[in-house]
């Protein structure tokens, strides 16, 4: 054996060793989806966690189990997606009313069985169909499980129903149930059995004379998130925030200039601008930002320590 081939061998064996350690240190470094979101609620957490909204649609159809595949792989913290019924009471994955933008189909999920519906193929960024079906809640469920945490938007109407398949799932601890603007003795009121161990979030507009009246019938919830909306950055709520971070995690969304008073996402990727985007989201208070770039997101909070 030439002296070339032996030491490259040796390199090779070191390397193995090298990656190896890499490995062991991961996995002793690594948190379980519920042990971060545990840690937001801490009062003095520095970290921010990022949520990619409707998964990793740039590289697969929104609210497709591929798209949460994505997120997973990627480490993203939170994912996010939507819920709608089937005509023979499925629970699956859709934002709009209709299938029409996101599908090659046509029509309302309610016009449809689950088997009807998952004959349609979910439509990539650039419309065209892919392989991609429609999936239901227990498969994202599944594929989520110990693996990150979900974020449930624009699925109160099935609130009870939801809460018993993560009951099912034992998940219950790494879900964000979304509930908008509704006072939570209402909330009571409807629901009298809600987990303690759910994480609720609560969706705010600052426009609304009662907002912070109605945050504070939360202040006695302990896992519960406050998430602020806003289309301009001098909203007085938004100076309330470090009173409403002695209870609760605030989430922000930079997705669209409407949701953060311009500081959104494509200022922050598109122009080279994160500091005066997410870096601004970070200093009025963040624990968690809800992102369409949440790939870029992650690799700004690692430069800045969060």
């Amino acid at each position: 054996m030439s002296y070339c081939t032996q030491l490259l061998i040796r390199i090779m064996k070191k390397n193995i060793w090298v990656a190896l350690l890499l490995f062991i240190q991961l996995g002793v470094n690594a948190q379980t989806p519920q042990e971060k979101l545990n840690e937001i609620f801490r009062k003095k957490t520095e970290k921010v966690l990022v949520a990619a909204h409707r998964g990793d649609w740039r590289n697969s159809p929104e609210n497709s189990v591929q798209s949460l595949k994505n997120c997973i792989d990627r480490d993203i913290d939170v994912a996010e997606f939507d819920l709608a019924k089937t005509k023979d009471g499925k629970l699956i994955i859709m934002h709009d009313k209709t299938i029409n933008r996101t599908t090659n189909g046509k029509g309302k999920p309610q016009d449809f069985t689950l088997e009807e519906i998952r004959k349609f193929y979910l439509l990539s960024g650039t419309g065209h169909p892919t392989r991609h079906i429609i999936p239901t809640l227990e498969e994202m469920l599944v594929t989520a499980k110990d693996k990150i945490i979900i974020d449930i938007d624009k699925g109160y109407e099935y609130f009870d129903e939801v809460i018993l398949e993560l009951k099912k799932q034992k998940m219950l601890e790494q879900t964000i149930y979304n509930i908008y603007g509704l006072p939570y003795d209402s909330l009571l009121i409807k629901h009298q059995n809600i987990p303690e161990e759910l994480t609720l979030q609560l969706i705010i507009n600052p426009k609304n004379p009662e907002a912070e009246k109605i945050i504070d019938t939360y202040k006695n919830r302990k896992r519960t998130i406050i998430q602020i909306i806003f289309d301009n950055d001098t909203s007085p709520l938004l100076s309330k925030v470090p009173e409403f971070k002695k209870r609760h995690p605030i989430w922000f969304n930079s997705l669209w200039p409407e949701h953060c008073g311009g500081h959104d996402d494509d200022i922050a990727v598109e122009e080279n601008k994160p500091d005066e985007t997410w870096g601004w989201l970070v200093a009025k208070g963040a624990n968690i930002i809800q992102s369409d770039r949440p790939i870029e997101l992650k690799q700004y909070l690692k430069k800045i320590n969060k």
